[in-house]
This record gives C-alpha cells, structure tokens and sequence, in this order.
C-alpha cells in the first residue's frame, strides 16, 4: 500500500483546512445567488487556473486514447452527481449541517464497495453504517418536524455523499494513465458544461451579477477548492485504498460546523451535536477496520 509523504501529509492538512472553512463559503455565496450558477462560475475559473498549472508544470492535458468514456464514468459520480446535489443542499441547509451529511462519503464508500465491488464488510464497519444512517436520520427527523425545514436539502447532500463515495471506490479500481491534474480538468469540464446547461435551463430568470461576497466565493472556490483541494484529493483516491482516503475527511464536518457558527453566527442545534458524534464515531469505525478489508 502507498504510504503518505511528508509532502502529502502537508497538502492533506491544507485540504481539510481548506474544504471545512468551504463550507460557511458555499453558504455566504449562495444566499442570494443561485446555486448551479455559483458552481458553475467557480468551476470556469477553476479549469483556467488549472490549464495554468499544468502549463508551469509541463503536464500534459491529453486523454490517452480509448480512456475518453473513463473519464466520462469517473467525473458523473466524482463531480457532477456530487457539486450539483451538494450546492443545492447548501442552499437549503445550514452550512454544518450539509457539511455533516455531506462527510458520510466514508460510509458510502463502504457500502458501494459491499454492493457493486464484492467487498467483504467487517462487523465494525456495518456498525459505522447503522450510526451514519442514525445521524442522517436524526438530521432528516428534525428537518422534517420544522415547518421551515428543508428534508429536501437533506436528500440532495446524502445524495451527493453517496456519489461521492461510490465515485472514490471507482476511481481506486480504475486504471488510468495521465497525471492526477489532467483527470482532474477532464472531468471538471464535463461537470462545467453540463452544470452551466443546467443553470441556463432552471436558473436564467435569477440571473444577476454577483456581490462582492459570492465574488470572493467564487474566486476562493476556483483557485482553492477546483485547483489545488480537488487535485489533491483525487490523488489521494488513485493512490490508497478509499478507506484510508477517506480518513482525511473526518475532520472537515467538525470544522464546517463550527466556522460556520463563527463566520454566519449559525447556532447548531443538539441533533446537529449528535449527529456529528455519531457520524464522527461510524467513521472511525470504518478507519478501524483490518488493513486486509481495504485491499
């Protein structure tokens, strides 16, 4: 098994800084902007500043031939499913706790290696199971017992954590021979045209120019989250087993949560606490299990 560098240990920490101060980020944009068109300018700002970087580092941006539909089958689940499902659920939901039900993926990831890869599942693994559909659960009952809650917004998050999870198993099992940059701009500009026909189809009659807050969202998320979080992350995923990947995410949702209560004075509520601790406690289980299961 691949182990982490020094290097990779330090751009791993930079992700999780960076991906949970996104999450108060997402929500600040969106609050008055719409959410596809948000994504979608963050996501044409992103590709350039990618083809900027590969350019610096000489990487070339060619799809190996015969490898187009591979490309195709890793971005729907890895970026499309995940940034459409996920935006809206921001839109609708605090920032923590879309940040919470987006950060099941580990668990999702698990249970896509169970149903669609013949993975054998440890007994602490399906216990990491029951206790993220707990804290889902508790999430979803609470929104659901609101007159302004939004179930809604929690089905488009689980549905984009589920995705993603699937997509991290997916992108282990695939061979795939180009750089970890060129796959990463391939398959965000596939999400970008797709995201922007969507936008233009269900969002025209919002369209306006963004304020100075979804301006620096936008910018943040093109350089930060597109260009340097998404291309280390799906390094990660080609390299080690997607239990271990997913261990990097753990602490983004406490992070989320809590600079989203600092930067927009979000109060969480007890089952937002609960839920985190549950979900905290299935991911670890899911870390804790034998090396042998990840293989």
């Amino acid at each position: 098994m691949h182990q982490l560098t020094r290097k990779d240990l330090v751009l791993l920490g930079f992700l999780i800084l960076f991906w949970g101060l996104n999450w108060p980020v997402m929500k600040a944009s969106v609050r008055d902007f719409p959410p596809l068109s948000f994504r979608s300018l963050s996501m044409i700002g992103g590709l350039a500043a990618i083809a900027l970087i590969a350019k610096f580092q000489r990487a070339s941006l060619r799809i190996p031939s015969g490898q187009v539909m591979t490309v195709v089958k890793l971005a729907i689940p890895n970026m499309l499913i995940w940034h459409s499902c996920i935006i809206i659920g921001v839109k609708m939901l605090s920032s923590g706790r879309a940040a919470i039900l987006g950060y099941t993926m580990p668990v999702w990831a698990v249970l896509s290696g169970l149903l669609f890869f013949g993975d054998r599942i440890h007994r602490r693994a399906l216990l990491g199971i029951l206790l993220a559909m707990l804290g889902a659960g508790l999430l979803l009952s609470s929104e659901f017992a609101h007159i302004a809650g939004q179930p809604v917004g929690t089905l488009f998050a689980l549905t984009a954590a589920a995705a993603w999870g699937f997509g991290t198993v997916l992108m282990k099992r695939t061979q795939l021979d180009m750089p970890t940059i060129s796959l990463t701009f391939w398959m965000l500009t596939l999400t970008t045209t797709v995201m922007s026909l969507l936008s233009l189809l269900l969002e025209r009659a919002e369209w306006h120019a963004p304020n100075a807050v979804t301006w620096a969202g936008i910018i943040y998320n093109a350089v930060i989250i597109f260009a340097y979080a998404h291309v280390v992350w799906f390094r990660l995923a080609r390299l080690l087993p997607p239990v271990v990947s997913s261990l990097s995410v753990m602490l983004i949702p406490v992070l989320g949560t809590f600079s989203g209560a600092w930067m927009l004075g979000e109060t969480p509520q007890w089952q937002d606490y609960v839920a985190m601790l549950l979900i905290l406690a299935a991911m670890s289980t899911v870390m804790l299990t034998p090396a042998k299961q990840d293989q």
